[in-house]
């Protein structure tokens, strides 16, 4: 039967966290307090066996007499002074102040006072480069790399205060002379150096100018990287007024060819017309024009055309027109287009409107525009072909320029690092090389040890360590189910509920039981407490609720209660969930299925001379339902005691009558609970489980194991196993404890 996922709710599987281990250590504390005074007794045993010690240090400031280059300012010369030893190389100073040679030289100086010190013996200057620490002394608090100072400390730790500051004493005076015969020695080493570079150096430096030089005149520049980048500047800037002189031109054309369109006329065409419509005197002479128009239009109404009057308005206007030539001539020129027309259309040319007029202007500034931005773009093209082909000879400038203008560069600051090397080395030389100063000087030796504090202290954390190791190693030997977590992990079926081990005092209520064979009811004082106590049937309660949704769909008819082993607490378990159903008005049928080892009886204070195997043994035939006596009607839970020991239990729960009885009682009742024997050691349980509709397993906390549960669960794997119930789970401290069920 599948489980719904509503069972899974009622315990959530969590993995191992703070609270697990920290109730591993409360379960083990006896292992973690003998461990914790085990490990305190025994640093306390060997803090009382060390001999005193004693320690003692100086302090030795590693700095150059002569400060001549401030902070920052590096040159050549560092590389042969004590300065730059002592700065960037601390971890060299440090291996130095600890070399065999310098120890074996404190050692001959110590062996007049202290004979054991032998500095032939390499084993003795072993061990004294191992008891002499030196280190760098920190700026304060800091513990950065930029904190450290130019202090170094070496300390010495002795048995005798005396001998710990003469050690230190015949060090200092070892670090001292060493010291100022290395530096007089370097510094000489590096006087030649450079003194050997020198004129090689200068020497190459006119080398290199003069080859540079020749390169300038040759190619008529100084720097080409700046004059590549101003001709690349004004290669960008030509572009730039060539797109802008595109988008003009294309601008003007547009507008040439919308004004040409207008005005329906040549350039030429236009600018005549628009010098006669300018012109005062060729507008008068239109102007008489019309009026000797309008007489001749007025004699030809009263007159014909042959009569004098209307052949001398004619005679008058052809003389207008060739006047109006003749201005067309003086205005225009020789030249213009407007001179070959006839009189008529020297008549219509110069006859144009204030907004003609303007169009006109507007044509003709445009074509002049239109003109210049032509020429424009052609000389731009043509400088832009200049500056490209002058910036194609660049990259080989440059290339030969970058080899050259390095190289003068790097020799001329080797030469000004020499010669600043060479001034540096003969001053330090002059003043007398280096010394290192004395800040701290040794004193007696101070008992530092045996450190009772630290040693108990480490004691406890070891033994604090030990102790618990030795405590989860215990526990996790303990095969033992501690928790409902450990026992849902253990078996692959849900936790459907979980019962307390403690409770309150309860008041007593009337049993709701219904003795079969007319027996009376009367329940053992003790069991009548557990069935009362709120938790206990509060947690049945949830029991039932989560049974019932794993049926569903199949409503479970018969239940066989089982465990893994004896006295985990199923028959009281059995007996609460018959209460919390028949509280649900279910008709409960509750039968003492253990004939081996009954209880069922002993809980409820009943006899067992007549039950179950009195019913199997029968040959009579098996009753629909176990009536109770008439005063006991009003109850729901029918009980049917194990009844007298068989020989052969198996045989009797296995057989056809006890399958039948089963089915029979199936009608009658809402719900069958069998409490079946121990799994584990007999097969009682399985073969009940073979006739009732599922399986409910009782583990409980703190006495069954997991390998048992294992076994049991195995066992079981072809049944209907529904869930498992973790009984005995402890409630919190200040609930009152109740008996075990």
């Amino acid at each position: 039967m599948q489980a719904t996922p509503s069972s899974s709710i009622l315990m959530p599987e969590s993995e191992a966290g703070y609270g697990q281990l920290l109730a591993v250590l409360m379960r083990r504390r006896f292992w973690v307090l003998g461990g914790l005074m085990t490990a305190i007794v025994i640093a306390a045993l060997y803090t009382l066996r060390q001999e005193p010690t004693y320690f003692s240090s100086m302090q030795l400031l590693v700095e150059p007499n002569y400060q001549g280059k401030s902070e920052g300012v590096r040159s050549l010369g560092d590389e042969f002074s004590d300065t730059n030893n002592v700065q960037i190389d601390t971890a060299t100073q440090i291996s130095l102040m600890q070399s065999s040679a310098l120890v074996r030289r404190a050692m001959a100086i110590l062996q007049r006072q202290y004979p054991e010190f032998n500095p032939d013996n390499p084993g003795q200057v072993l061990a004294f480069k191992q008891t002499l620490k030196v280190g760098q002394v920190s700026a304060g608090e800091k513990k950065s790399q930029e904190s450290a100072t130019k202090i170094f400390q070496i300390t010495y730790i002795s048995n005798d205060p005396v001998k710990t500051r003469d050690i230190l004493d015949a060090l200092k005076t070892v670090y001292l002379d060493y010291n100022r015969e290395q530096q007089q020695q370097r510094l000489a080493r590096g006087l030649s150096f450079v003194n050997q570079q020198l004129p090689k150096i200068q020497s190459k430096l006119r080398e290199a100018e003069s080859e540079l030089e020749s390169f300038r005149i040759s190619q008529e520049v100084i720097d080409p990287a700046s004059q590549a980048q101003i001709q690349a500047e004004m290669l960008s800037r030509v572009r730039q007024e060539q797109q802008n002189n595109l988008m003009q031109l294309r601008e003007l054309r547009s507008r040439y060819t919308a004004l040409q369109r207008q005005l329906a006329m040549s350039p030429d065409e236009a600018i005549a017309t628009a010098r006669l419509s300018q012109s005062g005197r060729y507008q008068q002479l239109l102007a008489e024009i019309q009026k000797t128009d309008l007489q001749l239009v007025q004699q030809r109404v009263r007159f014909k055309d042959g009569t004098p009057f209307v052949q001398q308005l004619n005679n008058q206007r052809q003389r207008q027109l060739g006047l109006v030539q003749t201005e067309v001539r003086r205005v225009l020129g020789a030249d213009a287009g407007l001179v070959g027309r006839s009189g008529e259309g020297l008549l219509a040319a110069g006859q144009l409107g204030g907004l003609d007029l303007g169009i006109v202007n507007q044509f003709v500034e445009n074509q002049v525009n239109l003109q210049a931005a032509e020429s424009r773009a052609l000389s731009l093209a043509s400088y832009e072909q200049q500056l490209r082909q002058e910036l194609q000879r660049y990259p080989q400038l440059l290339a030969r320029y970058g080899r050259l203008q390095p190289e003068v560069d790097l020799t001329r600051d080797t030469l000004k690092q020499l010669l600043k090397a060479q001034q540096d080395i003969g001053l330090e030389i002059a003043r007398g090389g280096f010394e290192w100063q004395v800040v701290e000087a040794p004193l007696l030796g101070g008992q530092t040890g045996p450190d009772w504090r630290r040693n108990l202290l480490l004691g406890a954390v070891a033994g604090l360590f030990l102790g618990g190791l030795a405590a989860f190693a215990r526990d996790a030997m303990d095969d033992a189910v501690r928790s409902s977590d450990e026992l849902k992990k253990q078996v692959p079926v849900p936790l459907l509920g979980m019962v307390p081990v403690l409770v309150s005092e309860v008041e007593e209520d009337a049993p709701l039981l219904n003795l079969p064979f007319n027996r009376t009811r009367s329940l053992t004082a003790e069991t009548n407490k557990v069935l009362q106590w709120q938790p206990f049937r509060e947690s049945l309660d949830l029991l039932y609720q989560n049974v019932q949704l794993l049926s569903l769909n199949s409503p479970l008819r018969s239940l066989v209660v089982t465990s893994a082993l004896a006295g985990e607490g199923k028959s009281t378990l059995i007996l609460g969930l018959a209460i919390s159903a028949a509280r649900l008005h279910q008709r409960v049928l509750l039968i003492d299925a253990d004939l081996r080892r009954p209880s069922l009886h002993k809980l409820l204070n009943l006899p067992n001379d007549q039950g179950l195997s009195s019913l199997l043994t029968s040959h009579t035939a098996l009753p629909q339902k176990l009536h109770p006596a008439p005063s006991e009607l009003r109850s729901n839970i029918s009980v049917l005691t194990a009844g007298p020991t068989p020989t052969d239990p198996a045989k009797l729960l296995s057989s056809h009558r006890m399958r039948e009885m089963i089915a029979t009682f199936e009608q009658s009742y809402d719900l069958i609970l069998l409490d079946a024997p121990p799994v584990l050691g007999m097969v009682d349980a399985m073969v009940l489980g073979t006739h009732a509709s599922g399986v409910l397993m009782v583990g409980r906390i703190d006495r069954v194991t997991r390998s048992e549960l294992t076994q049991a669960t195995t066992m079981l794997k072809n049944l209907n196993i529904v869930g498992v119930v973790a009984n005995g789970v402890p409630r919190p401290k200040r609930s009152n404890p109740a008996p075990r069920i």
